[in-house]
């Protein structure tokens, strides 16, 4: 068997492709892990890689480029000499950045196959350039590895011509397999002065690089009824500094400012927070998982992640301040139980996407 291209650009593509790459090695199938660099800090790739106890890439891409255009077609190119020195079986990609747009159309123009795990996600919000990532991915895709029944949906409906397969979300494994260590292993927590505290986060370029939505986050933070532990996205930090806005944050005693966290960190906090607000679309998923399982307040306008609404974990709340401020009063003051199980599958998302390409390729 030609190995499997197993492609990851940034955190969350680390993080979802981690249990893929264990099955693969349970299954002992031949794979070849390259690491695209999109998330060139060191806290947004490589920790993560570490905290997931995985092998370094086979190949790392250094990625020169800033702008989104120029980044994708850099990624493209060296995907495109990497593949015709590797010619895999399939190249697996996962979600919707530029590297997973770079590495399927790389793929494509090889007349390789590509697997996309994570499919049919759609928040239907055009601005973001997410979606059209993940609808253009999704069109030239061989296979679709589809979360949910409502993304398996969407493909119907688009008429896609690669082959359909439900089989849960991999961030559901990965929380699964790694919240037990993360509670043994993170001592995040002895860096928390709060004893109950919201977990907040923000990096979509929609939000934080629009002053407007900057304001009212500052102001979300000085009237927020709970204390706010904010780890900060380098992207959000740059903007915060570029409108003299950093320092005035940093001299709120109601807010504790960490530097980017590793995926163990990361899961203890929202083990141990009582609210989460977010832009992620990733952070949604893993709030269901079970050990988690706390409510989510999205401010964005849209969510891909429409069954986290649906199951009462997720509520979206736009980006005014009133309104965010509004909901998390709410939130507080009104319990509401949560379901057991989480909308995005029973942590064996891994094993089923792996099953396919060892029927179909080994």
């Amino acid at each position: 068997m030609k190995p499997v291209v197993v492609v990851a650009g940034t955190r969350p593509e680390i993080i979802k492709m981690a249990p893929i790459i264990r099955a693969l090695n349970k299954e002992k199938l031949p794979f070849l892990f390259v690491h695209c660099g999109q998330h060139y800090d060191y806290n947004m790739s490589q920790q993560f890689i570490e905290n997931l106890e995985l092998a370094a890439p086979d190949y790392s891409l250094k990625i020169e480029s800033s702008s989104p255009g120029a980044q994708t077609a850099e990624i493209m190119m060296k995907m495109d000499q990497l593949l015709e020195k590797i010619e895999p079986s399939i190249v697996l990609v996962e979600g919707d950045t530029n590297t997973v747009l770079s590495a399927a159309l790389a793929a494509n123009k090889r007349a390789i196959p590509i697997g996309h795990v994570e499919a049919g996600l759609r928040s239907f919000d055009l601005r973001m350039p997410e979606e059209h990532n993940r609808r253009l991915t999704d069109h030239i895709s061989d296979y679709l590895f589809t979360p949910t029944e409502n993304a398996k949906a969407n493909l119907i409906k688009e008429n896609v011509w690669g082959k359909i397969y439900l089989t849960g979300n991999t961030a559901i494994d990965a929380v699964i397999q790694h919240l037990p260590i993360a509670e043994k292993k993170s001592t995040i927590m002895e860096k928390i002065p709060f004893k109950t505290f919201a977990l907040a986060t923000a990096h979509r370029a929609e939000n934080v690089d629009d002053v407007a939505f900057l304001e009212s986050f500052m102001e979300v933070f000085s009237k927020s009824p709970l204390p706010i532990v904010y780890p900060m996205h380098p992207r959000t930090k740059k903007r915060l500094q570029e409108n003299n806005m950093l320092s005035q944050m940093e001299k709120m005693k109601n807010v504790l400012i960490l530097p980017p966290l590793g995926y163990l960190d990361f899961l203890v906090l929202m083990k141990n927070c009582s609210l989460i607000i977010t832009d992620s679309g990733g952070i949604q998923e893993e709030a269901t998982a079970p050990g988690i399982r706390k409510r989510v307040l999205v401010i964005r306008l849209s969510t891909e992640r429409q069954e986290a609404v649906d199951a009462g974990f997720a509520k979206i709340v736009g980006t005014d301040k009133n309104n965010i401020l509004v909901a998390m009063h709410q939130a507080l003051e009104k319990e509401q139980k949560l379901p057991s199980a989480s909308p995005f599958g029973d942590g064996t998302a891994a094993v089923k996407t792996v099953d396919v390409i060892k029927k179909d390729f080994a």
